[in-house]
């Protein structure tokens, strides 16, 4: 189902063959001699600032300093070979940053016409890529501090969907999932505070993860409690290469610092309760009907249950508008965006009670998905119940009025579990009858990381088949 390398990347009417394959391939690239780390990154430096314009994913590019590290990589690499990639696992590889995470190197705007004051230092998630052997070769765009699940800002255009130019590649990190779809980077980290990894991963035809909370530091700490970092890549294998260098605590996130619950040992046949959200389209519906007699394929057991949970979005809202409130200043409005400000000042008119009273929704809701993941292993369920909507809109048109706050409502399989906490990832199921990826969201226990990833593994074998766009082929990052 990940096409392990070919994606489409639209230039006009035709297809541009992916710069960047999997992590694994550019690996191989580097081991074999096809090419050195700085013919490598060198291609992908000129690839972004070739096509990316079309696309719109990144914000920043890296300069000298990349080339710099790719020199120093194939040092390395000619003086002690394979084993430079014991210590340094992700050693060459290109990629990105969402432009929310902080990095020395290159500007952090944060998609926002307001200035950022934060210090101009790798955030734990960027360190760790960089001490791995990774090559941060740009910023990736987002929404205005992430407000909104489509990609749109006042700093540029829209980010355009790498399968389908017309439409959105969601967001708020869908510069991230663009860009590795249009095969711009072999990874990227984003940030999901309400769906932001996996509903641009389920448009673009990638695999995002938000880990369990905490399971990857968060650095500064949201006080809303929602957000995550989490990765996006090719395939299930690459998330979890990311996932072994990323994961452990940083003391600047206390969060961090006590962890998800362990893993646990997970049996061979798992159970697991399959859900539809209201609003799943019939071209949803069409590519995600075929997954259950896959898992059933596979040995474990599925039973279709109706949504175990009331709606929380109101509650959702009231967390996230307090917490926007807090950060823009009234005489910082006119650098705004638009949508962005009916949040803020909705978030203005919130009294404490209401947020208290969304705090105990979210102990609820708690409540009851640890009491349904008692008697389930995993959920599954689409990722997202439409297909991209149109690039320049913030939603779908029902849901694209600021004042109407509906601008999360589209996606209601996705933000409950960052209410929870709890790993879910999104991987791409196939195609609709228009050519559009949809995606296929795996949810476990908070700290069951480790399970999601590997039957999500397992599901990616399945469906290999399905993602393949015809007459596109792999150029293993050549």
């Amino acid at each position: 189902m990940t096409c392990s390398g070919a994606v489409p990347v639209f230039t006009g009417s035709s297809i541009r063959q992916p710069v960047c394959g999997s992590i694994h391939e550019t690996r191989q690239l580097f081991l074999t001699g096809r090419s050195t780390v700085a013919a490598h990154v060198r291609n992908v430096l000129d690839a972004i600032r070739d096509t990316d314009p079309e696309i719109g994913a990144f914000v920043a590019v890296a300069g000298d300093g990349a080339l710099r590290e790719a020199d120093a990589a194939d040092r390395m690499i000619r003086t002690v070979g394979e084993a430079a990639f014991r210590e340094r696992p992700l050693l060459g590889v290109p990629v990105s940053v969402k432009d929310l995470i902080q990095t020395r190197d290159l500007p952090t705007r944060r998609g926002s016409l307001l200035p950022n004051r934060r210090a101009a230092a790798d955030a734990p998630a960027v360190a760790r890529l960089r001490a791995a052997g990774a090559i941060v070769v740009g910023k990736t765009t987002t929404s205005e501090y992430g407000w909104s699940a489509s990609t749109v800002n006042r700093l540029a255009g829209p980010t355009r969907n790498p399968w389908a130019p017309d439409r959105t590649a969601g967001g708020s990190s869908g510069g991230s999932a663009a860009a590795v779809a249009a095969g711009l980077c072999a990874a990227s980290i984003g940030t999901d505070g309400a769906g932001s990894v996996r509903i641009p991963a389920a448009f673009c035809g990638v695999v995002g993860f938000k880990p369990s909370f905490a399971r990857i530091p968060y650095v500064p700490p949201c006080a809303d409690r929602l957000a995550h970092v989490g990765p996006l890549a090719r395939s299930v294998a690459d998330v979890a290469d990311l996932m072994a260098v990323l994961t452990g605590p940083d003391q600047r996130d206390p969060d961090s610092s006590t962890g998800p619950l362990a893993s646990r040992a997970a049996p061979a046949s798992l159970r697991i309760g399959w859900l539809e959200f209201p609003g799943t389209s019939d071209e949803v519906r069409g590519v995600t009907e075929a997954v259950p007699s896959v898992l059933t394929g596979l040995g474990h057991r599925v039973e279709r249950i109706e949504v175990p949970f009331a709606d929380p979005y109101a509650a959702l809202v009231d967390v996230v508008a307090a917490a926007e409130a807090d950060g823009t200043a009234p005489e910082d409005e006119h650098l705004c965006d638009e949508g962005r400000l009916a949040v803020v000042r909705y978030g203005r008119s919130l009294t404490g009670a209401a947020v208290i009273r969304a705090e105990e929704v979210r102990m609820t809701l708690r409540a009851t998905l640890a009491a349904v993941m008692e008697r389930y292993d995993l959920l599954a369920m689409a990722t997202v119940p439409i297909e991209p909507f149109d690039a320049d809109a913030v939603a779908p048109p029902w849901a694209a009025d600021p004042a109407d706050l509906l601008w999360l409502a589209w996606s209601p399989a996705t933000y409950p579990f960052n209410i929870t906490g709890q790993p879910a990832l999104s991987l791409p199921a196939g195609l609709t009858s228009r050519g559009l990826p949809v995606g296929l969201q795996l949810v476990g226990r908070p700290g069951d990381d480790d399970l999601v990833l590997r039957l999500a593994a397992r599901v990616e074998s399945e469906l290999a088949h399905t993602m393949l766009p015809s007459g596109c082929e792999s150029q293993g990052g050549r």
